[in-house]
C-alpha cells in the first residue's frame, strides 16, 4: 500500500481537494485526483493509496448518492474522520467574457440546486449541462465547450479563468460534508464526540420493518443524525439504508444497537465510529438518563446478581 497517497475526486481545484488540504497530514501526503468518486474508492481498495475523501452529504441537495452506493457494495471500506467544508460558488469564464455572453453553464450535478434561484434570475435562458466534477466544468470552460461553470474561487487559476461572479449561493451557510476512507482497521479510540456510520439491509418485507429497525437506536437512546434510503439493485422495492448516529462503537448503547441490528436485519455494514467534524465536547448532547456506558454496566451486574441468586 502507498502510505504517502491520497486520492480525491478531482480534478485540481474541487472543493473536495480544498477540504482534503484542511487536513494537517495532507502537506505529507501525495495528493492524486481521480475521475470519479468509484476511481478514488477502487484505488483504496487495491492498496493504490492509503486514504480517498470522497463528498457524502450537502445540507441543501443531502446525500451523494455515488459515495453512499460505494461504501454499501464491494469491498469493505471504513471511513476514519469527516470535514465539513462551507461551500459558496463563483461563476467562472473565459477572460472578456461578459454576462451577456453566457449561453451555457455547467458545474456537478449537486452544484445545480444549490444555485438553482441565482441562475433562473441572471442567467434564465441558459442552458445548463452537468460535468463529472465543478473542476471538469471549469476545464471545459477552459477548452471552449460551455462558457461558464459553476466552481470554486479558487479554481479560477487553475484553468485560466475569471470569476465573473463571486458568493453564488441560493441558501446561506451551505455546507457539504466530506470524509476521510481507508482499509478496515480498528477505530480511533472515543473522543467523546463521535459519529457512528453503517449501512442496514431490510429483511422481508412487512408492516413495520423499518420502525423495528430505528427502535434498536431509541430504545437505547442512540440520536439518529441521517438515515437515507437506497435501492440495492435488486428490484423495485428493495433498499437498504444509510445511517449516522451519535456516539462511538466502544459506547455500551451504540455497541448494543449494533448488535440488536445484526440480530434482525440480514446484513448490517459498519463504516466507521470517528470524530465529529467542529463539534466541541461541551456541545455534545448529554446522555438520556439509563443510557450511559455506567447504567449498561448496573444493570449488567443485576442480571449476573439475579442469575446467582444474589437479588
Amino acid at each position: 500500500m502507498s502510505a504517502t497517497r491520497y486520492t480525491y475526486l478531482g480534478p485540481e481545484g474541487t472543493f473536495t481537494e480544498a477540504a482534503l488540504r484542511t487536513l494537517p497530514e495532507a502537506a505529507t501526503r501525495e495528493l492524486v485526483p481521480m475521475v470519479s468518486v468509484p476511481a478514488a474508492l477502487d484505488a483504496v481498495r487495491a492498496s493504490e493509496a492509503a486514504g480517498a475523501l470522497v463528498p457524502i452529504e450537502n445540507s441543501v441537495e443531502g446525500g451523494v448518492t455515488a459515495t453512499l452506493d460505494e461504501l454499501a457494495k464491494g469491498e469493505p471500506l471504513m471511513i476514519y474522520r469527516e470535514v465539513v467544508l462551507p461551500i459558496a460558488f463563483a461563476l467562472l469564464v473565459r477572460p472578456g467574457t461578459a454576462l451577456k455572453d453566457i449561453k451555457t453553464v455547467t458545474g456537478h450535478p449537486v452544484a445545480q440546486p444549490q444555485v438553482r434561484n441565482w441562475l433562473g434570475a441572471h442567467l434564465p435562458n441558459t442552458v445548463w449541462e452537468s460535468a463529472a466534477s465543478n473542476a471538469d466544468g471549469a476545464r471545459l470552460v477552459q477548452e471552449g465547450r460551455y462558457d461558464a461553470a459553476f466552481a470554486g474561487e479558487f479554481a479560477a487559476a487553475t484553468y485560466g479563468l475569471e470569476p465573473l461572479v463571486t458568493e453564488i449561493h441560493d441558501a446561506a451557510n451551505a455546507e457539504t460534508r466530506f470524509v476521510l476512507v481507508g482499509r478496515p482497521a480498528r477505530p480511533a479510540a472515543p473522543t467523546g464526540a463521535d459519529k457512528t456510520s453503517v449501512v442496514i439491509w431490510l429483511g422481508d418485507d412487512h408492516p413495520g420493518a423499518l420502525l423495528e429497525l430505528l427502535q434498536e437506536f431509541a430504545v437505547r437512546g442512540v440520536n439518529l443524525m441521517r438515515i437515507e434510503s437506497r435501492p440495492t439493485g435488486q428490484g423495485i422495492g428493495n433498499y437498504c439504508f444509510s445511517v449516522d448516529a451519535e456516539g462511538h462503537i466502544t459506547d455500551r448503547r451504540v455497541g448494543e444497537a449494533l448488535m440488536g441490528l445484526k440480530r434482525i436485519s440480514p446484513q448490517v455494514r459498519f463504516l466507521g465510529s470517528y470524530p465529529r467534524a467542529g463539534v466541541a465536547l461541551e456541545d455534545v448532547r448529554q446522555l438520556r438518563p439509563g443510557t450511559s456506558d455506567s447504567a449498561f454496566s448496573a444493570a449488567s451486574d443485576w442480571l449476573a446478581r439475579c442469575q446467582d441468586g444474589r437479588f
